[in-house]
Order: structure tokens, then C-alpha cells, then sequence
């Protein structure tokens, strides 16, 4: 049967909205037990097209970004609970987009400006997307953003995560991983959107691959069970896609993990374009869709370690 077959209830993609807000009415109730499709559009809202052009970057509408669809009413889901969310599979749309934003991304100060990737990748066996005659990526499908309405009232931006969940990017929220939210309002008032076809651990050009796709979850109540943050499991090995054939790594230290980590991708980039002839827009964006920070060593003050891991799986 099809993913689309196991759901009780679709919750379609012209059901988005732009910030959690308690006062939202629900699009859809549904009971513990039951399977959601979730139409889920890009972190664009459809904006970008196998058409569209570095132009299009200028008229993308910061108000809109990141819709999330929803929210869905889970009976029996009360303050203090648990929502568990398990991710059960993707329907992948087969078009994505990366992008360098002006402002926006990790090294922002370094790349003022705008850079556009479209993407074209197989749907069904989900072959690694072709990015240049150099790189080719393995694809890994997640949500981006899923989370719940905050006990707080009033409208809260979708853009940074909070203990509610929302924007986290991790990209290990893929098919097989059950997720755990603190539901703060009667009903939990779940959404969900973002949808990536690969990311790296970190983001850190601001995209990853973004590309609408379906996502189908079923719920459950843990009650009394509340995480003070978002919490999850995941089935088994998280990078086999990436493995393979290794890594090459960058390192940055210093007293300061975000400067650590800034300068640990600052040395891939350099690194990437010496051994290719990819530019260094090019290799800031791979980074992103494709490379992991890691936190290496926090214990030794008043130095720290931050490594970014580039798998070399991608370069062939």
C-alpha cells in the first residue's frame, strides 16, 4: 500500500500558517493511533521553480518563509504530556532548492551575495542529486520544522526553534525516528513543514535541500510524560548514506564554539575549492546540504574544539 493509502486523514498543503499561535483554529482533529498525510511545501512556500532564476531571490517575502501545515487537534492531549510523533515515510516531490541569502547563514559576512542551486532528484529510489560534474549527493528525506502551539499567547515566528519544537533542522528526523514534544495547550496543536531532501548537521549557508514533500506520521499521547525539550529516537545508524568512503576534516578552536565552528567551515571551503575547481559559493552551499559540525572536545577550558565533517562520498 502506498503512504498515501495509510493515512486516516490528509491535512493539505493550503493549510499553512506562519508562526504558532494558540489561537489558531484547528484544520483537522484526529485521535492517539491514528496516521496523518501531511502536505508539506518548501521552506519557500513553492517560491523558487525548475524555472526560476538568481533574480528570485530578491523577491522572496521573509514574512513567508517556512510555512508549516496544520495545526491538527490530538485528543486526549493535554498539558504536561508527551505528543509522540512517529515519522513513518515521504513522498518526496523530486524538485528542491539551495540558497545563499544575503544577511542569512553561518558565514553570512563572508558571502554577501545572493547564490542559487535547483535540484533535480529521482523520487522513488532516491539516487544521490546531482550537483556539478563534481558532486553528487546522497539523499537523506527529513522534516525541518514540526512542533506544537507554546502556552504563551499570541503569534511566535516560525524561524527559531523553540521548547515547543518548531525550525530544529535535524536531519535525523527522517523515516524511522519518533519524536517527543511537550504539548503546553489542550490538543497539542501539531504542525509541520519544512521538508528537506538532504542536510548537513548545522545548515550552515541557512538551506538545505528544500523541497516539498508528504510526510506521513502517526500520533500517540504519553500522558504526564512531557520532555522539558523535544527529544527523539531514531531506529539505527544515522549516516550510512554518507560513510562509505570517509571524511575529510576541518577543525576550529578557540574559547568561543560559534567562532570554532565558523572557522572549522571557513577551512572546508578554502579546502574544497584547493582540491576541486568548484568555487567557493559553490563548495559554502555543499557544506550545507551535505557536511556535519561537531562539537570535538569541550572540556579542555579554555579552548574548544568544533569539526566539520565533509563526506567524501560526494565528491566521487
Amino acid at each position: 500500500m502506498s503512504p498515501q493509502g495509510l493515512a486516516a486523514h490528509t491535512i493539505h498543503r493550503c493549510h499553512t500558517h506562519f508562526g504558532w499561535d494558540r489561537s489558531i483554529e484547528p484544520v483537522q482533529f484526529a485521535k492517539p493511533g491514528e496516521r496523518l498525510l501531511v502536505e508539506c511545501k518548501d521552506a519557500a512556500g513553492g517560491h523558487f521553480t525548475d524555472k526560476s532564476t538568481l533574480d528570485d531571490i530578491a523577491t522572496l517575502r521573509p514574512e513567508c518563509a517556512n510555512p508549516v501545515t496544520g495545526p491538527v487537534f490530538v485528543e486526549g492531549a493535554d498539558p504536561g504530556d508527551a505528543l509522540v510523533v512517529h515519522i513513518e515515510a515521504f513522498v518526496p516531490s523530486g524538485f528542491g532548492w539551495t540558497a545563499i541569502l544575503p544577511g542569512f547563514g553561518l558565514l553570512a559576512d563572508q558571502f554577501p551575495n545572493p547564490a542559487l542551486k535547483l535540484w533535480q532528484y529521482e523520487t522513488g529510489a532516491l539516487q544521490p542529486a546531482v550537483y556539478s560534474d563534481l558532486a553528487q549527493v546522497p539523499l537523506k528525506p527529513f522534516v525541518g520544522t514540526i512542533g506544537v502551539a507554546p502556552q504563551d499567547p499570541g503569534t511566535h515566528s516560525v524561524i527559531p526553534p523553540r521548547r515547543v519544537g518548531g525550525n530544529m533542522d535535524i536531519r535525523d528526523l527522517s523515516a524511522g525516528a519518533t519524536l517527543y514534544l511537550p504539548v503546553e495547550v489542550p490538543g497539542a496543536l501539531l504542525s509541520i513543514g519544512d521538508t528537506h531532501a538532504a542536510q548537513g548537521d548545522g545548515e550552515v549557508c541557512g538551506t538545505a535541500i528544500e523541497s516539498a514533500m508528504d510526510v506521513v506520521v502517526s500520533l500517540e499521547v504519553l500522558k504526564g510524560g512531557a520532555p522539558p525539550f523535544p527529544r527523539f529516537t531514531v531506529p539505527g545508524p544515522v549516516t550510512n548514506h554518507l560513510d562509505k568512503h570517509g571524511y575529510e576534516v576541518t577543525t576550529g578552536i578557540g574559547p568561543d564554539l560559534a567562532s570554532a565552528a565558523r572557522d572549522s567551515v571557513s577551512g572546508m571551503i578554502e579546502h574544497l575549492t584547493r582540491i576541486t575547481s568548484m568555487s567557493a559559493d559553490d563548495a559554502y552551499m555543499l557544506c550545507s546540504v551535505c557536511g556535519d559540525l561537531r562539537i570535538s572536545e569541550i572540556v579542555d577550558a579554555p579552548n574548544w574544539v568544533v569539526s566539520f565533517y565533509f563526506p567524501r562520498i560526494v565528491l566521487g
